[in-house]
């Protein structure tokens, strides 16, 4: 029987909260960081992109794991701790390989975390899934406060003093882990069929294309939007506030998510999202400069993120069955945040070194626009809504 009751929405809420505020320092003013410590355009996008391309491997071995093993939370827990280990090394300040290996092992042992706990939180919620969008918006709660709170401190301290102000939150993301139960004893063999097997569907595909080009549409955004911004004359707190206000209005979205499922098809809400998403791109490139159009777009960010990664994990749980959620939230990390982010952020690198970031903007709305057509043409969902029951209304 899965636990329920206020004590579980909050040791699910926490780790979500500590997680995303370790995204909340990294996303913004990692690679602002990184352009402090003297590296080129294209040494930072390949940098960032190993946050984003270690996600192509990592969920799938952890989860692939987590399903064989019935062992989620204690790969979460050994995960954390190892990514707070080597993110230390960062504290040694190697050169450019020397960095690059160490953000390759951090995040390998990092993005090992997300996908299994998404697993334990459908799990524990059982039939109370509804509730997943308001246990989520805690991750975007810490983003929030540390997109604000480090940005108004790096007004004050040197950007090099960055990896000291990460590692607690490393800390505490380990120590969260050991508030959360785990999840039910469920059975664990499939019912629907062998993974090659759903992946040949064309709703399947074609959902991973549309959230491959997502992602990629996301390179420029988060390997280069705080230098996009900084180059036009906003300050690093006014860097941080716009990407605050992007999260919030994910918050907003995800505390009305469950009607929102409940009341469109899938596909309905994938397809709209992505298309704002592709708009959001083209106005940030060309833009920027004119603050009310900018804030107008950090808004979209509920479109681009909240809504798309809501149905994206209701979509993974209906179609991947209880024998194979692992591999599926893992494939699901894998090929859109790591191949489709990793992709993007080194093609936002090049872009960047050969014009400007208003090219790799320009970019990341033409991928989108090609996930819209794919998923246009193939995604046909199976059930249509997220909660067994529903009808569009």
């Amino acid at each position: 029987m899965a636990p329920s009751g206020l004590s579980v929405y909050w040791r699910l809420s926490n780790l979500y909260l500590w997680f995303f505020a370790a995204l909340g320092v990294l996303m913004p003013y990692w690679a602002l960081y990184l352009q402090d410590q003297g590296f080129a355009y294209l040494e930072i996008a390949l940098l960032m992109a190993t946050i984003q391309g270690t996600k192509i491997i990592a969920p799938n071995l952890w989860g692939w794991l987590g399903d064989r093993s019935g062992q989620r939370l204690r790969l979460i827990r050994m995960g954390s701790m190892l990514a707070l280990l080597c993110f230390a090394f960062v504290l040694l300040r190697p050169g450019f390989w020397g960095l690059l290996l160490v953000m390759l092992s951090f995040s390998f042992f990092w993005n090992a975390v997300l996908p299994l706990f998404e697993v334990i939180t459908l799990h524990n919620l059982g039939s109370d899934a509804r509730r997943y969008g308001r246990v989520r918006l805690w991750g975007s709660i810490g983003f929030i406060g540390s997109v604000a709170g480090f940005g108004a401190l790096l007004e004050w301290l040197p950007v090099s003093i960055l990896p000291w102000l990460v590692l607690p939150l490393f800390m505490a993301l380990f120590l969260a882990s050991f508030g959360v139960r785990d999840e039910p004893r469920t059975r664990r063999q499939p019912h629907h069929g062998p993974v090659t097997a759903i992946l040949k569907k064309p709703e399947v595909w074609s959902f991973f294309i549309l959230n491959f080009m997502l992602q990629a549409s996301h390179g420029p955004y988060y390997t280069f939007f705080s230098i996009h911004l900084e180059q036009i004359g906003y300050g690093k707190f006014s860097i941080g506030t716009l990407w605050a206000l992007g999260v919030l209005a994910e918050v907003g979205l995800f505390l009305v998510m469950h009607k929102v499922l409940a009341r469109f098809p899938m596909r309905t809400i994938m397809l709209c999202a992505a298309i704002l998403t592709a708009f959001r791109w083209l106005v940030i490139a060309e833009f920027s400069a004119i603050l009310w159009i900018l804030l107008g777009a950090q808004l979209l960010h509920a479109a681009s993120y909240a809504a798309l990664h809501a149905a994206s994990i209701h979509y993974i749980h209906a179609h991947f069955g209880e024998g194979h959620q692992g591999q599926g939230q893992a494939l699901y990390s894998g090929l859109t945040y790591g191949a489709g982010g990793a992709t993007g952020a080194a093609l936002a690198g090049l872009m960047v070194e050969w014009e400007s970031t208003v090219l790799a903007f320009q970019m990341g709305a033409g991928a989108m626009l090609i996930g819209v057509l794919a998923a246009w043409i193939w995604m046909r969902p199976n059930p249509e809504h997220a909660y067994a029951g529903s009808r569009a209304g």
